[in-house]
């Protein structure tokens, strides 16, 4: 494998892309890349009050962002000012703002200018939402994963269960595991994903040479055994 041979994962919110990445890269001992943190952290960082400022203002507030990357497989670590994000950034609140900021030019630049950065140390797995088609357009292999909204929404709620209630925040939140619960996060979810795929700005789809895996009745294994074999062609 080459030096510089960049993997990209792209799809939407639900659909196992951090998981699998962060996977894709301890088989292969890659460094993961996980863009989606970098969009939640900025949106954390910066807080709702930030999508009011002007674009300049907007760009001096993300300059005051530095982030890094170290390690490989599961030893990557993604940090911002030298602190490693948590839970704190990967509740639904945030993760709605986030889109909300990924539909800014001046968030989308700097992101964008930061990530291919990391990019040109050497070779590694991205995972986000346009990194084939607009980050890393030149990457060796390119994977768009996608499943059925419902599908991506009883995984996020498995996943909310095993990080426990207290990461909802809302004090007036549907019980856990419950239906009602599941219904307002497939909500949240094809909401997220009108904003991605509407947004003007490098909107959610497959780059024209992406290889696109539906995952929806496929486990974990099964994908990455799908997205081994083709990295490992390159």
């Amino acid at each position: 494998m080459s030096t510089h041979t960049i993997i990209t994962l792209d799809g939407p919110a639900g659909v196992g892309k951090s998981t699998l990445a962060k996977a894709l890269a301890r088989e292969l001992q890659l460094p993961f890349l996980d863009t989606g943190a970098m969009f939640r952290y900025v949106a954390h960082a910066l807080g709702e009050d930030a999508l009011k400022l002007d674009g300049p203002a907007l760009a001096a507030r993300l300059e005051t962002l530095d982030f890094d990357l170290k390690g490989s497989g599961d030893n990557s670590i993604l940090a911002c000012n030298g602190q490693v994000p948590g839970n704190e950034i990967r509740t639904e609140q945030v993760g709605k703002l986030a889109s909300k900021f990924a539909a800014l030019p001046e968030v989308r630049d700097f992101l964008k200018t930061a990530q291919q950065r990391l990019g040109n140390r050497g070779p590694l797995v991205a995972e986000g939402r346009d990194m084939g088609t607009v980050v890393f357009p030149q990457a060796a292999r390119k994977f768009f994963l996608d499943a059925d909204p419902l599908v991506r929404a009883k995984r996020r709620q498995l996943q909310l269960l095993e990080q426990g209630a207290d990461k909802r925040q809302a004090a007036n939140a549907p019980a856990p595991g419950s239906e009602e619960e599941l219904r307002q996060i497939e909500a949240q979810i094809r909401e997220r994903d009108h904003q991605d795929r509407n947004r003007a700005i490098a909107p959610l789809r497959p780059a024209e040479d992406a290889i696109i895996v539906d995952t929806s009745n496929l486990s974990l294994d099964q994908v990455l055994a799908k997205l081994l074999d083709s990295a490992r062609s390159i």
